[in-house]
This record gives C-alpha cells, sequence and structure tokens, in this order.
C-alpha cells in the first residue's frame, strides 16, 4: 500500500495522499531508527549509477510522521512550530545549522526544552522517503513533492545532481569544501531505502574519519597536568580483525580537556590512512558522537 502511494505521490493531491498514509504509520520506535548507512566511496565505482548531493555537517534527523528523532533513538523536542504541518510519513535528513556550525547544531538539538532563538537558525535538509517504495531516482521527485507541501523555508529538499566522471567529482568535492561543506553523499539511483550500511550511499571526504569507543583517560603532564592528556579508545573488531587500541591524544580544545568525553562516549577522530598493525596514523580527535 505503502509504494502504491508514494508512486503516485506527484500526481494524487497531496493532502488526500497524506491522510491516507497517516492511518498506517507505525508508532513511535522503541529503538534506534533504522537509517540508511553509507560506505566510504572508492574510485572504480559506476558513477553513472548515482546521484550526487553535499553532505550536510549536522545532526541526523528522522521524522517518523508524529516526532522527531535522533539516528541514536533520542526524541528531539523541537518547538511545535518547527514541525507544523509536516506530513504523515517518514522523513529522512540534517538538522543543520549552516557551515561550520556543527557545534550550534548539536547544542540546540540536545536540549531538554526547546531555545526558540536556536531553533529559528536551523533547517531541516530533506534527503530521502524512508516509507516510499520505489527506487532513489523515483523518491526524489516524490520528496520534493512533499517539501514543497509543507511550505516552510526551514525544509528543504537536499538538490541531487549527476557527475560524469572521477575526476568532475573530485572538482565538485573541492568547491564544496571551498565553500565550507563537508563533503559529498553518491546515493545508487536504483537503490531502495534499507535500513542498513551498504554501498547504495557512499560518503566523500578530503580526508578519512572513523568512530571509537572511550575506554579510558590517559591524565595529561606538564602544560596539560590537571587536565585530559589522551582519550584511550577502542576500534570495534571488523573484518575478522580483533579488537584494537590506541591514544587519541590531539585535536582537543582546552575546554575539552577539562571536561573530555566520558568512559563509554563514541567519539569520532580524523586520521591519514592506517599502519601495518590496523592502527590509524595521525588520529586526531574530531568530536563526541552526539546520537
Amino acid at each position: 500500500m505503502q509504494r502504491r502511494f508514494f508512486l503516485s505521490l506527484v500526481s494524487l493531491p497531496l493532502a488526500v495522499a497524506l491522510r491516507a498514509a497517516a492511518a498506517a504509520e507505525p508508532p513511535h520506535p522503541l529503538a534506534p531508527p533504522a537509517l540508511m548507512l553509507a560506505n566510504v566511496y572508492r574510485p572504480g565505482i559506476s558513477l553513472a549509477d548515482y546521484w550526487v548531493s553535499e553532505k550536510y555537517d549536522g545532526v541526523r534527523g528522522y521524522w517518523d510522521g508524529q516526532a522527531l528523532w535522533t539516528r541514536g533513538g533520542q526524541r528531539v523536542a523541537a518547538p511545535s512550530w518547527f514541525t507544523a504541518g509536516w506530513p504523515a510519513v517518514p522523513l529522512d535528513g540534517e538538522l543543520w545549522a549552516g557551515h561550520g556550525q556543527f557545534a550550534r547544531s548539536v547544542s540546540t538539538v540536545r536540549q531538554q526544552a526547546a531555545d526558540e532563538s536556536a531553533w529559528r537558525g536551523l533547517r531541516f535538509m530533506v534527503f530521502d522517503l524512508p516509507a516510499h517504495g520505489g527506487p532513489f531516482s523515483e523518491r526524489i521527485p516524490a520528496l520534493h513533492g512533499v517539501v514543497r507541501q509543507i511550505d516552510q523555508p526551514w525544509v528543504q529538499a537536499v538538490a541531487q545532481s549527476k557527475v560524469a566522471s572521477h575526476q568532475a567529482l573530485q572538482t565538485l568535492l573541492a568547491k564544496t569544501v571551498k565553500n565550507g561543506g563537508e563533503g559529498l553523499m553518491l546515493h545508487r539511483g536504483a537503490s531502495l531505502y534499507q535500513g542498513r550500511r551498504s554501498d547504495d550511499l557512499l560518503k566523500l571526504k578530503t580526508h578519512d574519519d572513523s568512530e571509537a569507543l572511550v575506554v579510558a583517560h590517559i591524565p595529561g603532564r606538564g602544560r596539560q597536568a590537571g587536565k585530559l592528556g589522551a582519550l584511550l579508545v577502542e576500534m570495534p573488531a571488523a573484518n575478522g580483525k580483533p579488537v584494537l587500541r590506541f591514544k587519541l591524544g590531539t585535536g582537543f580544545t582546552d575546554a575539552q580537556r577539562q571536561h573530555p568525553p566520558v568512559i563509554g562516549a563514541r567519539v569520532t577522530y580524523r586520521f591519514r590512512g592506517l599502519n601495518d598493525s590496523g592502527i590509524p596514523r595521525f588520529a586526531s580527535f574530531l568530536r563526541e558522537r552526539e546520537d
């Protein structure tokens, strides 16, 4: 039923179609939403199969048709006006405060009580319709139809385009980063929405980054005495490789050294390849994962 509904979305009166979908909406999730997750882009893929868009550096937001959630399953305390008139169908996007404003996005989204003035600086950049039954190339026009019906300046459909070659992709990446963007996303046009990590969705940045679990705080010495010196972090086992631990000692502000991520937190770090043992080279703290 959802597939028939969405495939006719661009031709049926939208208000009637959305009311029909509302009755079939699932209750609020009891676990983190099953979202489509990206692998890392690598040269050699068929670019003709993919749509390309900017990667927005904000907080992943999932609208389930009734409420807004983070990737980790925490309900977002958005002001009522922010989601007023949103459809009773799921939307997947990024709560974004602008280029270079990741911390502002996180601060706004994580508050238990909505800060009205802060939320007025946020946009919901919508890039997918999780409940649509068709491939991504069909979801794009349907998504634009939904966003037009919402008709709010802070709700925007992410622009999608085609890129002809790897060289053209790298040129677009350089231009995007120069303009303040984080990178690019590549979405396979023939893919259905599936809540898992796969090559149907790829991310491309100018640097490598990954996530690790904080397992200990290593005290600082000298100028850093009395503060954090480094985090001992753990990489999860993958592809038959054992769990690995390493020290993450650079990239912190003075405030972060005074109040470091707690043990058990997940952090994102930047690095330049791996050494022979599999440990990231030149690893540098980027931020704590908020979801």
